[in-house]
């Protein structure tokens, strides 16, 4: 069933979503809310879903944003939330896989890739949704790491930088798969989802041909022990 719901309380954004689908999520919040764009960065979107990245990214810059979505029903969906929230001549949702992409761009033509991508691989021991839009949207049918950074390595400018949301248990993997590509893992951040608790997500940004040398940015933990959001996570939904 299609609903259209707050994005958060910024600038009162709608997004279209539809309930037997997955809606936006935390993931990208804290993945728009990390990502500060300087003056003319140019920024795509990978695995866009239904927009919410792009979307808040508008508050933060004035150029123009490309997204991605391969799902078509998640794709039209996209669409909708950029025209009723007028952003249309700001952002263009493409509905093509990611791994073609670079046919439509020259190399070297971005600054910033943002990307929640399926975070599960696919294999027989692999429990995957009966739902196909869920399925691909949860599991690396359609792209896997190593696409996301291949193609990375291609539209980065020198320099440029991909940001991601991701899973702690897959770090090894991206770090393997950026040093293939030449991406530098330069900054990652723990998110947990308690104090005591492991954590169950990272951001992570690597850059282009940049020199070696991680940081380590301080955790987010995003409920109180009351299960309440915390004061900095409210903020990023826009709260007071």
């Amino acid at each position: 069933m299609k609903v259209i719901n707050d994005l958060l309380n910024i600038n009162n954004m709608k997004i279209v979503q539809d309930t037997d689908y997955f809606n936006f999520s935390l993931d990208s919040v804290l993945l728009s809310n990390y990502v500060e764009p300087k003056k003319d960065d140019k920024i795509i979107d990978f695995c866009s879903g239904n927009c919410p990245v792009p979307m808040i990214l508008t508050t933060k810059t004035k150029e123009k944003i490309y997204a991605v979505e391969i799902q078509k029903e998640v794709y039209k969906l996209g669409l909708e939330s950029i025209k009723l929230n007028k952003l249309d001549k700001q952002i263009e949702l493409l509905n093509m896989d990611v791994k073609d992409v670079i046919s439509k761009f020259n190399t070297d033509s971005f600054d910033i890739i943002t990307c929640n991508p399926p975070y599960f691989k696919t294999n027989e021991m692999t429990k995957q949704n009966d739902n196909e839009i869920k399925r691909i949207a949860r599991h690396e049918i359609c792209i896997t790491l190593d696409d996301i950074f291949k193609v990375s390595k291609k539209l980065l400018k020198n320099n440029g930088k991909i940001v991601m949301i991701h899973r702690p248990e897959r770090l090894e993997e991206i770090f393997k798969s950026m040093k293939d590509n030449n991406i530098t893992p330069k900054i990652i951040q723990f998110i947990y989802p308690k104090e005591g608790q492991n954590s169950n997500m990272i951001i992570i940004e690597g850059r282009k041909n940049a020199r070696k040398g991680i940081k380590v940015l301080p955790p987010i933990i995003v409920h109180s022990k009351d299960n309440e959001y915390r004061d900095d996570i409210k903020k990023m939904f826009g709260g007071d």
